[in-house]
């Protein structure tokens, strides 16, 4: 604390002789000043830690001082001090990166405050929220062994993506490694409690909002009682819960969020499964009986997501809901581009759906090429990528103009992913599917164990293209490996991000409805 040197620039700093002893007591190094152009001349020969600057003094005025300031050393923290409590002056100081506000008069304890703020913050910070974790540990490991509902496991992924967000922040990495372990045992609970409850949730048509009536229950509501404004429903491809909450913050200066809830995707969750149930609000194996035109099993050639559009028309029809929609697909910058510049022809249509693609990309790249895996590395890396390319691309230029030209909006995703690391052996047939988090085919070996087992496909309404097809999910951060050349595969993609399995990442995610500011 002794090393800490404070510059106060006051032209009365006779008179604040007491607070400068406070402090002096407290082992800040304070050194008086009385006039702007003096405290410039200091500033270009000594180094010091922080400015208190007063912001009425006669020569060289606060703020002009600040500026001088500013373009010697930009990342010099100041604390303006004044007596002015004008707003001008106020933006004016809060323009130029102040650090702290204090109007006069001020007592020394309102000064160490402020200065704790500034040096202390981050300890402060880290010893609380490691506190407080240490405190909610012991909750949480009580709460693993009771939780029985699909709302408390919801409530409780929410707190974890809170609690992964708040921990990440700390240079101790120590809490954050027994977080991550705490995060491993909780879906090891919840891949269960799926395992026991899914299929119930299938049959009986209950539990918790599935993506097959996400649109009909959610959306669909809301555009029939809307008053002649156009929604436009954005769906980003492996959006997680956690990368929401990280781009949140920036939509919400253009959007008010009306209602935020999560729901579940259905089981693959994988795009070819959740996307096409989401838009056709049907289970895949009736997506199979009803349209047979536009489903693609898993061993059949072409593109899996390539009738989207008619199979939200089809879902249209079936409610009855006579609106002018129009559907678009971003996979990529020039597209995106494309649609900033036309955006304003949607205008007169009822529904505009947006499938953004970018987040899906990132996550397959990143099983592909060596920068991305730097760039991705864990769950933290992974978000501040996402937010780094949220904040540069044409998607926020079309939130931005969408929510100019008064559009409502709605955001979601399919389905989310998670970091694998357990590899899990699988024999299979050339007919086997290739995900990694689910297979698909006819004859299977595995470790019973070690996967969520189908045998009746029909149960949990997934196609069964051939008598004796069956499904088997990865659980946890598992993913399925092949015999042949097991170990080169295992290594390649470990700590990669998959989907298609089980686990609180995947299969809980957002729908946020919200209206422009």
């Amino acid at each position: 604390m002794s090393s800490i040197k404070i510059l106060w620039v006051d032209d009365e700093i006779d008179l604040l002789r007491p607070h400068l002893l406070f402090l002096e007591q407290r082992d800040y190094k304070i050194v008086p000043c009385n006039n702007g152009q003096d405290a410039l001349t200091r500033i270009k020969s000594t180094l010091f830690d922080a400015i208190l600057l007063d912001e009425n003094m006669p020569g060289l005025n606060g703020l002009e001082t600040l500026d001088e300031i500013k373009s010697i050393s930009p990342n010099l923290p100041v604390i303006m001090i004044t007596k002015n409590e004008e707003e001008q002056i106020m933006e004016e100081a809060i323009g130029a990166k102040i650090s702290d506000y204090l109007i006069k008069p001020v007592n020394p304890n309102q000064i160490l405050l402020a200065l704790k703020k500034l040096f202390q913050h981050k300890d402060l910070i880290q010893e609380k929220t490691i506190n407080n974790y240490q405190q909610e540990f012991r909750k949480i490991s009580l709460e693993l062994n009771e939780m029985a509902t699909h709302e408390e496991w919801t409530d409780f992924y929410l707190k974890m993506v809170y609690w992964e967000m708040e921990l990440e922040g700390l240079e101790d990495l120590g809490m954050l490694e027994i977080f991550q372990n705490q995060m491993k045992e909780a879906n090891r609970f919840f891949s269960k409690f799926i395992s026991q409850n899914y299929s119930n949730w299938i049959q009986n048509n209950s539990g918790p909002l599935l993506s097959n009536h996400i649109l009909k229950e959610k959306l669909f509501p809301k555009i029939k009682t809307d008053d002649e404004k156009t929604t436009l429903l954005l769906v980003i491809d492996n959006l997680r819960y956690d990368q929401w909450k990280m781009i949140s913050p920036i939509i919400k200066d253009y959007y008010q969020v009306e209602e935020e809830l999560p729901y579940f995707s259905i089981l693959p969750t994988a795009t070819h499964y959740a996307r096409n149930s989401i838009f056709s609000g049907l289970m895949p194996s009736e997506m199979q009986k009803l349209h047979p035109n536009l489903w693609v099993n898993e061993y059949e050639e072409g593109g899996k997501n390539l009738n989207e559009r008619s199979f939200l028309m089809s879902q249209l029809k079936r409610n009855q809901l006579d609106l002018k929609f129009n559907y678009s697909k971003i996979t990529n910058l020039k597209a995106g581009r494309e649609l900033v510049a036309q955006i304003q022809n949607h205008q007169k249509e009822d529904l505009f759906v947006l499938v953004y693609n970018f987040v899906d990309m990132i996550s397959h790249a990143k099983t592909e090429m060596e920068i991305i895996k730097e760039l991705a590395s864990d769950n933290k890396a992974f978000r501040s990528l996402t937010l780094s390319w949220f904040k540069n691309s044409p998607l926020l230029e079309v939130i931005q103009k969408a929510s100019e030209l008064g559009f409502n909006l709605v955001i979601t995703t399919d389905h989310g992913t998670i970091n694998v690391d357990q590899a899990i052996e699988v024999i299979g047939t050339k007919e086997t599917s290739v995900n990694l988090r689910y297979k698909t085919g006819q004859s299977m070996s595995y470790k019973s164990k070690d996967v969520f087992e189908i045998k009746n496909p029909s149960k949990l309404k997934l196609p069964t293209p051939h008598l004796n097809s069956k499904y088997i999910f990865a659980k946890e951060q598992g993913y399925f490996v092949y015999q042949n050349n097991f170990n080169y595969f295992a290594n390649h993609f470990r700590n990669t991000f998959q989907h298609g399995g089980i686990s609180m990442e995947e299969m809980i995610i957002p729908f946020v409805v919200m209206r422009p500011r």
